[in-house]
């Protein structure tokens, strides 16, 4: 730690509080990349195709596995006996209620997303699915399954990995609150180092591109309602203009703090999510909509395993590689983001109850939301009277939210709120975002400059425009999968890191002998340091 204080006292007389390597690298790293983007936009279009192609095609199986992984982890460590072990010392109380605490990490878990793909893709998998022609009940029960798969228990228990190893090492060991610390069972101080700079730089890079995917998604249906509300032309210079105008608002968010900032937005965008569904249930099929909600849960998990593990390997790849490849690719560059955030907000709580919450909470809501808004339109398409929702998904897809809300009274007002939730979930994608970057590249520290905060979420909105200009939606999704290549290995580190600090605990805990792992045990180290929280006793940790 002497030697990172020594690299850090330049940049202390610039008013700056960073790790250097990690901060000035990432910024070189992204400037890099927006350079070759401005200047080589067909270049880069094309390298950002050949890329995504590679990944997919070479690594495709690697992202199947991990993902399982991830799943196998997190059931198994909610079962087991670490369950009981807080995020914190012993007597921890959690800073957040649930209600707030489950607005932040639902607001910042999936956002965007849900207003972008809530209508389109059941609609999409309905009519083009992976296996049969599409257009009938097989298609309908097949689309939602798929759409459940995507959107649930995977995408949260990735979420999982790394909020949890967060926690536990920062609040319960005193390391810092960035990725490197869940290597310190593995290596000891030499997170310290080297290793150390490289993962928490490939975590940076991972989160500002997956949130710029986000915002980039965000804008153009942003951008779309717009349009269906008061005729402003859907363009690229309307959507640049956009990016702008929400990144100052998110600056000012950010520069509120994360009580008055982040808190509240979470909270209100919550609130106007929930107002938008209940009136679609309601003025919908309300009773199809429960029936259908319960059948689609139960094949969802009657066919789990087999989802998980479906290649497609005797037919054509190219639907797996658009669908399920780019949304693990994209939940694991949104993993440091969204992980350090939930970890964050989450001191003080079980291991047991942080997985219960982080995983069956959202993933409940969010599962609700697609079959209000995804089974109505497709039930409208079986109907005979859903051509429009077919036509705005096939030639543009932010504009299928708009089109489908066209249907009911009220389109006007409910487009609308819609508007206003798509907004507010991009301004606490970008604040939030920024925050995470801000705390990686201070070294874990979680009260760095503001000037800081503002510098990562003026570059988030710059990444997103630059690479909307490039190529479009196509580039945002390479930027995603291919930041999340290298992550994916840590992540998996980073599991077996969490079990070893865990099992350290254990065995120091129940042992009679003095020392009962070796000295130079790295996690025998953590659990040894002077000034931690006291190691749980016997009965709380085998409870």
């Amino acid at each position: 730690m002497t030697q990172q204080t020594s690299e850090s006292r330049w940049t202390e007389r610039l008013g700056l509080d960073v790790n250097p390597p990690v901060f000035f690298t990432s910024a070189v790293l992204i400037a890099a990349v927006l350079l070759f983007a401005t200047f080589f936009t067909e270049t880069a279009s094309s390298v950002f195709s050949t890329v995504h192609s590679s990944i997919i095609d070479g690594f495709g199986w690697f992202y199947t596995v991990s993902v399982a992984v991830y799943v196998v982890f997190i059931i198994s460590l909610f079962f087991s006996r670490y369950g009981s072990v807080k995020l914190g010392p012993d007597d921890a109380e959690p800073d957040y209620s649930y209600t707030a605490w489950f607005a932040m990490l639902f607001s910042a878990g999936m956002g965007i997303g849900l207003l972008f793909y809530g209508v389109a893709e059941p609609v999409l998998h309905f009519t083009n699915p992976p296996v049969g022609e599409g257009g009938d009940v097989a298609s309908a029960r097949q689309a939602m399954q798929i759409t459940y798969f995507h959107w649930g228990i995977h995408a949260w228990s990735i979420y999982i990995v790394v909020g949890l190893s967060l926690a536990y090492f920062a609040y319960r060991h005193d390391l810092p609150l960035t990725l490197r610390s869940a290597l310190y069972p593995l290596i000891g101080d030499r997170i310290h180092g080297p290793i150390g700079h490289v993962v928490d730089t490939v975590a940076v890079l991972g989160t500002l591109f997956g949130v710029a995917t986000s915002l980039g998604f965000g804008v153009t249906q942003v951008n779309a309602g717009l349009n269906y509300l008061v005729g402003i032309p859907d363009a690229l210079w309307v959507q640049l203009t956009l990016i702008a105008s929400i990144t100052a608002f998110a600056t000012i968010s950010v520069v509120s703090g994360l009580d008055a900032g982040i808190r509240r937005l979470s909270e209100m965008n919550l609130g106007l999510g929930l107002v938008l569904a209940a009136f679609i249930f309601v003025a919908g099929p309300s009773l199809f909509l429960l029936d259908a909600f319960l059948q689609n849960t139960g094949g969802y998990l009657q066919n789990f395993v087999s989802m998980t593990f479906q290649t497609y390997a005797f037919q054509d790849g190219s639907w797996k590689s658009s669908w399920t490849l780019f949304y693990w690719g994209w939940w694991t560059s949104w993993s440091p983001f969204v992980g350090m955030f939930i970890a964050r907000v989450s001191r003080g709580r079980t291991i047991r109850e942080f997985i219960g919450g982080v995983l069956l909470v959202p993933t409940v809501v969010t599962l609700a939301w697609m079959t209000i808004f995804g089974e109505s339109a497709i039930q409208m398409i079986l109907g005979g009277n859903g051509d429009m929702i077919t036509q705005a998904v096939n030639e543009s897809i932010p504009t299928a939210l708009f089109a489908f809300l066209d249907q009911y009274a009220l389109s006007g007002v409910s487009s609308a709120i819609a508007t206003m939730v798509i907004i507010t979930f991009f301004i606490t994608s970008s604040d939030s975002g920024s925050l995470v970057i801000d705390i990686i590249t201070a070294g874990g520290r979680t009260d760095p400059p503001v000037g800081q905060r503002v510098f990562w979420a003026v570059t988030e909105g710059t990444v997103a425009a630059v690479l909307l200009v490039a190529g479009g939606l196509s580039a945002l999704q390479t930027a995603s999968i291919t930041t999340a290549l290298p992550f994916t290995a840590v992540l998996l580190i980073m599991c077996y890191g969490l079990w070893k600090g865990l099992r350290a605990e254990r065995i120091e805990a129940q042992s009679d002998e003095p020392d009962p792992l070796p000295d130079d045990d790295p996690a025998a180290q953590m659990i040894r340091r002077d000034g931690h929280p006291e190691t749980a006793d016997e009965d709380r940790v085998t409870a």
